[in-house]
């Protein structure tokens, strides 16, 4: 991310005195640019120049031989005759290890009290038999270089510089006490990513002076007409994205006998520091300030290695280049190159195109003759060029984004301007200029526009104001009521109205779009679908148990719930592009996540659970699978119709999970833990919810077609059909609709395997309710409430003799049905398998409590509701009344 110092920034815009870097963080947020940090100085407190005024070599008990100064502070001295160690002249005494200064130099000297880079605390303390009362510093010390072995002469580290007097502070003149911002820039706004365009949007926050320095006669005072003595570059491109060449301009100039061993000035070296880069050599360090400053990725080339002609072209099926990172890159048809010609045209390649260069023409110690390069590349190109080969490099991030493409001459002019003050430099007159840039796009925008869009009206005038702030060209409006405005050349992102619409409220000011609330439309509300899926959360919350949110992607889940390879739930959809490269199936179930979930709690220490989480699952069945559409036009009606039919059903379950204890042991009470019944009661607890009459049994594997008369589906006996329940412990929910049973939900203990394979205590049980085909089953009445009668209630206990194949919960309804209005309440109190009864059967008795709303009932109509109901269950089940 950009780090904005102020004195840099200063050179483009006018910063008003007093600003800091928060100041400069306010003011450049109204305009879009977010605060990302602010680094402090990299040296607080007392840094002052310092003049030897004595140097005594002594010999430590260490064998080390060090150096007792006298030092002149100016206004830090202690008086002559007075300190930790007086002295005849007013001075300080230091210690200082290094020898490579003498009496009479200018030093650098930190004070206690200073704080250097690294959190180095300065403070008066006694070594080597002396009180040393501060630091003579080195350039490693300071952050100003890798040089350890002596301290900084001021005038031989600067020769070009005035020295200060003694006792100056000088953490400024070192430019180690300057803040800096750091900002977050947009991917929209990769212009920002340079001074150039951080000082314009500062410009348009506080109306400061703006010195474009992209511009000719601002910071360059001439940029020369391309002519044919230019080194010889062809663009080459057979495969362009999108329809653009991958390059559409490329500046070369050529710059001889730069003095290899001149430094890099000072000044830049701290700017790049402070920027977060650090200092290799001039030419080096040149090409990266100006990408700092101007925004405009440029790189230098060896030029007694190179063999024109550049070719700009794209990478060859098999070719491979080694990067300066010294990484082997096999290179895709798709990449954009940068090749010389030693053995024909462009078959060396020199660099990957707006990425990174090639060990061949690198830039080293005793290169003296550069090409240098100053270009703009299709973003696109370089967007996919970098991922692919994982190469993030400075260039890159600014070419992806969209550079200028009137900067790349400018650019090289001030490049070729620094090699030679600096340098000692010579420039070629040839100079390339290869430029196919297209027209610069021209939009539409009417004068409503804006207030359509941000609820704020705007004259023309503004309107026209406010985008010749940006930099746009614009004419009109015309009779229609329409701008013609050309974006400007920097603003690749401005390609319709809406973008102009946002630049007007931003230049004009977020704060001044009202914040109005729509008028929500009468009688609309949650659909059916919607009211189901919360009441069934909101149910089992009450419940006590806790939802949960997971990641719908799973890897081996199906293996350990012990699926078969043949089970349908094992056909997942499986992602083009995984989150995760070992997860990159959707979950057909809401318990291939759950359980992870659970077992992560468990192995966490968190050993008493209960939880669930309603979401979608991915079933594959009945699909078609489908390509992906060109993002380069709308898709037509079959090609979404196709998309349509390849898109997987999507239906919404609920599932919990439960292990562990359900309560606590008390004083008068034992602990109880989650069993089977608990995830049974969860889902009729949810059924009841949306008032769905769900029947139960033990499950079943395939579901059976009833027939009227005959006994219910036979329970089954593999293991994994149930996966990952216990086969024998496990219950199937159904509702029906007609002669048609609906599988609504599972619900029982989980298999010992798929206990053992989730980390999860032995016995945990689990449920998952097919929410949809639930929501299918609800009826679309609303639900009439009764009123509440205060007749007294009449009971009746009935045992009635079933087979045992047929579930409780069937013959509780028929029982209901039985006892019709009358009955308030039907309660299973007994089952009983034995000897009094025939074998395949079972006794269960009902408690039912009968109640009128107008009157009470007599002894006769409850022995006839009584009646009833062992009529119906011997009509419908076959039950008789057990004696």
């Amino acid at each position: 991310m950009p780090m904005i110092p102020l004195s840099w920034l200063a050179d483009h815009v006018d910063v008003e005195a007093g600003t800091d870097a928060a100041a400069l963080a306010a003011a450049l947020v109204r305009v879009g640019l977010e605060e990302e940090t602010i680094h402090p100085a990299r040296v607080t407190g007392p840094l002052v120049v310092g003049k030897v005024l004595s140097r005594v070599e002594e010999e430590a008990s260490n064998g080390k031989i060090v150096n007792y100064c006298r030092v002149d502070v100016g206004e830090h001295n202690d008086p002559a005759g007075t300190g930790k160690e007086p002295s005849d002249l007013p001075s300080r005494g230091i210690i200082c290890g290094a020898h490579n200064f003498d009496v009479g130099d200018l030093v650098v000297v930190s004070l206690p009290g200073a704080v250097l880079p690294g959190d180095f605390a300065i403070a008066a303390r006694k070594t080597y038999g002396h009180i040393s009362d501060g630091m003579i510093c080195s350039a490693r010390e300071l952050g100003l270089g890798d040089d350890h072995a002596g301290i900084i002469v001021l005038p031989k580290f600067f020769p070009d510089r005035q020295i200060p007097a003694p006792g100056t502070d000088i953490v400024s003149w070192l430019g180690l006490g300057e803040e800096v911002l750091e900002i977050n820039v947009t991917p929209d706004r990769g212009y920002c990513f340079a001074m150039r365009g951080v000082a314009r949007e500062y410009s348009h926050s506080t109306g400061a002076a703006f010195r474009d320095p992209g511009l000719e006669g601002v910071l360059v005072a001439e940029v020369p007409e391309a002519n044919e003595d230019g080194f010889e570059v062809v663009i080459d491109d057979e495969a362009p994205i999108r329809g653009n060449v991958g390059a559409d301009r490329y500046v070369a100039r050529i710059v001889r006998d730069v003095d290899p061993t001149a430094p890099t000035p000072r000044w830049m070296v701290e700017r790049l520091e402070m920027a977060g880069m650090r200092s290799v050599s001039l030419i080096v360090d040149v090409t990266n300030y100006v990408m700092l400053d101007l925004g405009q990725p440029m790189h230098a080339y060896d030029l007694d290695d190179l063999q024109g002609p550049i070719v700009v072209r794209r990478a060859r099926p098999g070719e491979s280049v080694t990067t300066l990172d010294e990484r082997s890159q096999v290179l895709d048809p798709e990449d954009l190159v940068i090749s010389d010609s030693p053995n024909g045209s462009g078959t060396r390649i020199v660099g990957v195109a707006g990425v990174m260069g090639a060990q061949y023409s690198e830039v080293g110690e005793s290169t003296k003759n550069i090409l240098l390069e100053a270009a703009h590349f299709d973003s696109v190109s370089i967007a996919r060029t970098s991922r692919r080969h994982r190469a993030h490099s400075e260039a890159s991030k600014r070419f992806e984004r969209g550079t200028d493409p009137l900067l790349p001459a400018v650019a090289a002019q001030r490049a070729v301007d620094l090699l030679v003050e600096y340098g000692g430099a010579t420039v070629d007159p040839g100079v390339t200029d290869v430029d196919m840039t297209p027209d610069r796009t021209i939009v539409s925008l009417a004068v409503s526009e804006p207030e359509r869009l941000t609820g704020v009206s705007f004259e023309p005038q503004r309107i026209r104001e406010l985008l010749e702030r940006v930099g746009c060209q614009v004419e009109g409006p015309n009779a229609a009521g329409l701008f013609a405005v050309t974006a400007p050349s920097w603003r690749p992102d401005i390609t319709m109205a809406a973008d102009l619409v946002e630049e007007i409220a931003r230049l004009d000011g977020y704060d001044k779009i009202p914040s109005i609330l729509p008028m929500a439309p009468a009688g609309r509300g949650l659909s059916l679908e919607q009211k189901a899926r919360r009441l069934a959360s909101t149910t089992l919350a009450q419940a006590g148990m806790t939802e949960v949110k997971s990641y719908p992607f799973v890897s081996d889940s199906f293996d350990r719930q012990g699926m078969r390879e043949e089970d349908p739930r094992r056909q997942a959809v499986r992602l083009r592009n995984p989150m995760a490269d070992d997860a990159p199936w959707l979950r057909t179930s809401i318990l291939d996540t759950l359980l992870d979930i659970a077992g992560r709690n468990v192995a966490r220490g968190n050993g008493d659970i209960a939880i669930f989480e309603t979401g979608m699952v991915a079933r594959v069945q009945g699909t078609r699978p489908s390509g992906l559409p060109s993002a380069d036009s709308r898709p037509s009606d079959d090609v979404i119709e196709e998309l349509r039919a390849g898109t997987p059903p999507q239906p919404w379950h609920t599932a919990g999970v439960m292990c562990g204890r359900a309560s606590t042991q008390g004083v008068l009470s034992q602990p109880r833990s989650y069993d089977w019944a608990d995830a049974v009661q969860a889902v009729q607890r949810v059924a009841r919810a949306v008032g769905v009459t769900a029947e139960v049994t033990r499950a079943w594997v395939p579901a059976i077609e009833p027939v009227k008369g005959a006994p219910m589906p036979t329970p089954a006996t593999d293991p994994a059909a149930v996966a990952p329940w216990h086969p024998g412990r496990v219950a199937r929910f159904f509702v029906r609709r007609g002669r048609e049973l609906i599988d609504i939900a599972m619900a029982g203990e989980l298999s010992p395997s798929a206990c053992r394979a989730f980390g999860l205590p032995a016995r945990s049980c689990a449920f998952e309710i097919d929410v949809d085909a639930l929501i299918g089953s609800m009826s679309a009445e609303p639900i009439q409430v009764k009123a509440v009668s205060t007749y007294p209630v009449a009971k009746e206990d009935i045992a009635l003799v079933v087979p045992s194949a047929i579930p409780v919960s069937r013959v509780e309804q028929v029982v209901r049905q039985g006892a019709g209005p009358l009955a308030e309440s039907v309660t299973l109190f007994d089952i009983y398998e034995g000897d009094q009864v025939a074998q395949g059967h079972r006794s269960l008795a009902f408690a039912l409590r009968l109640r009128a709303g107008d009157h009470t009932l007599t002894a006769e109509e409850s022995a006839q509701v009584r009646d009833q109901v062992v009529a119906k269950a011997r009509k419908v089940l076959g039950a008789e009344l057990r004696s």
